[in-house]
């Protein structure tokens, strides 16, 4: 089996649990990936780049499965081409380099970003919309793959971390002074990989299924991580109008410097529609199942804090 993006968050979770399974794994790594997370999973590793057909078709050579995961999630980016490159082409060409080799089936890692098609603000869920209709077009034309939703991980693995990781930790270290009100699905990252290994035994060809936890506001998420951090939360809940000005100095600023921007207007433009999910299809279909979301936030900042990410006395 090969797993795409294994050294990432949501990747490590799906390939280790598919080694929990005794599953013989390939893992495609580009050459300048951050391999911590591979450490303790028995796998081949293949070394190239979505980009690269010869590379895709020696990874997906001899496999009976493959779990295309890989992405590159990022809310904000200096060049949204390259973005389109990896998540909409790379992803054509890894489909299409699976049906030549004659792979059985495909487990495509989309987002619930993709589903919305009126509200796709920003690169990245553009992106995801674009390579998912790639896959629905492979689907359609006969290629045995189904399609997971993801919504919004949280969990031990994070690297980078994303920018739900990022968030999250931000929360845990007292650097979330006050926030804007939206509201978001929380699921830990290993229901999502327990989903994938569901998905590729239950699923059916052509369908995608939302794997989600639980709906919370933003303002009682981060009291969540407070609790959990031993912090007090942020009392200040702000308007979004006036933040604008301030977002499109950070962008200014992020582009001089390189820097991510802590505030953006495609962040606050997302801001407006609280992302709240259902994952009732997924139950019903394939038996899955999400533990609450203090599950994903305690793993999350334990893992953070054995990482020496966070002081070692702040969790509880």
């Amino acid at each position: 089996m090969l797993v795409t993006g294994a050294t990432g968050f949501v990747g490590s979770a799906v390939a280790r649990a598919l080694a929990s399974q005794g599953a013989k794994l390939r893992v495609l790594v580009r050459p300048t990936s951050d391999r911590r997370n591979l450490e303790g999973i028995a796998a081949e590793t293949v070394t190239g780049q979505l980009e690269n057909g010869t590379e895709l078709a020696a990874a997906v050579s001899n496999c009976r499965m493959v779990f295309h995961v890989a992405a590159d999630y990022r809310l904000w980016v200096p060049d949204p081409a390259q973005m389109m490159r990896t998540n909409v082409e790379g992803t054509r060409a890894l489909i299409q380099a699976a049906r030549a080799a004659g792979v059985e089936r495909v487990v495509y890692t989309s987002s619930v970003a993709a589903l919305d098609e009126d509200n796709l603000i920003g690169a990245y869920k553009r992106s995801k919309y674009l390579a998912e209709q790639a896959v629905l077009a492979e689907a359609r034309a006969g290629l045995n793959v189904v399609i997971v939703n993801p919504s919004t991980p949280v969990g031990p693995g994070d690297v980078k971390p994303t920018p739900t990781g990022r968030m999250v930790l931000d929360a845990a270290r007292g650097r979330i002074p006050a926030y804007v009100e939206t509201g978001l699905n929380i699921v830990h990252v290993d229901d999502v990989a327990a989903g994938h290994l569901l998905a590729a035994e239950r699923g059916k060809a052509g369908e995608r299924y939302i794997l989600g936890g639980e709906n919370l506001e933003l303002s009682a998420l981060l009291a969540l991580i407070a609790e959990v951090a031993g912090r007090k939360p942020p009392r200040i809940r702000l308007p979004i109008a006036p933040l604008v000005p301030l977002a499109i100095a950070a962008e200014g600023f992020a582009r001089l410097t390189g820097r991510t921007p802590a505030l953006t207007r495609e962040t606050l433009a997302m801001a407006h529609k609280k992302m709240f999910y259902s994952s009732e299809k997924a139950e019903a279909e394939l038996g899955y199942r999400a533990r609450p979301a203090r599950a994903a936030i305690e793993d999350a900042l334990a893992w953070f804090r054995g990482q020496g990410m966070l002081p070692g006395g702040m969790l509880k």
